[in-house]
């Protein structure tokens, strides 16, 4: 990955991986052995809280039909404007993922530790985290990854299956990936792995 200036204090490293292949499991782990985690889905529900430039931005570019009664942003009715529009939804995005890389950024110039962990859901999709120092993606199997799904969201096959391809393949993360996490085997296994790349992390220096 591209180095990013020397304004960060610490080694970066884009947490990924498919839908239910276990990234929270892992960013857990990771926290508990005292890495600093940032959550790319914690700020975007943070960059479109009331009164803030990512509601208005989306208020202007979709209307206040997606507001709740409370003016908050009603998810469910911005979905259905976004779902099966691609123009829209490259809307939507254009608005939100600034806002999102931004926010991420201040946290990492905050961060004091040799490395932290930004977990993105989505990394794969994007093409503005060059900046990134280093990838770790947990991987599955997909009929592993489809089943864990299916029983988290209680949902069906058809469902899963639809919510997997709307993501990149498992191939194309992986080509991205510097560090790989199986997350097939026990969770005693997966815990071992974590520890074993967290001693490689620290070996990284800071900027």
């Amino acid at each position: 990955m591209d180095s990013h200036d020397n304004t960060y204090s610490c080694y970066t490293i884009g947490l990924t991986g498919g839908i239910a292949s276990g990234k929270s499991a892992v960013s857990q782990m990771f926290a508990d052995l005292g890495c600093d985690i940032i959550d790319a889905d914690i700020i975007a529900r943070e960059v479109v809280e009331v009164g803030s430039t990512g509601l208005n931005g989306l208020v202007a570019a979709f209307g206040e039909t997606i507001l709740t009664e409370g003016k908050q942003l009603d998810r469910l009715s911005l979905r259905k404007i976004v779902f099966n529009n691609s123009k829209k939804l490259t809307l939507l995005n254009s608005i939100l993922h600034p806002l999102i890389q931004q926010k991420i950024i201040n946290k990492a110039k905050l961060v004091n530790n040799n490395y932290c962990i930004i977990v993105i859901p989505l990394l794969c999709e994007a093409d503005s985290y060059q900046w990134l120092d280093r990838i770790l993606v947990v991987d599955v199997l997909p009929e592993v990854q489809l089943q864990r799904l299916m029983q988290r969201d209680s949902i069906s096959r058809e469902l899963a299956d639809k919510m997997m391809q709307s993501q990149c393949s498992r191939r194309q993360r992986l080509a991205l990936a510097d560090d790989v996490i199986n997350n097939e085997q026990s969770l005693l296994d997966l815990k071992k792995h974590v520890e074993t790349l967290n001693c490689l992390y620290k070996q990284f220096k800071s900027k």
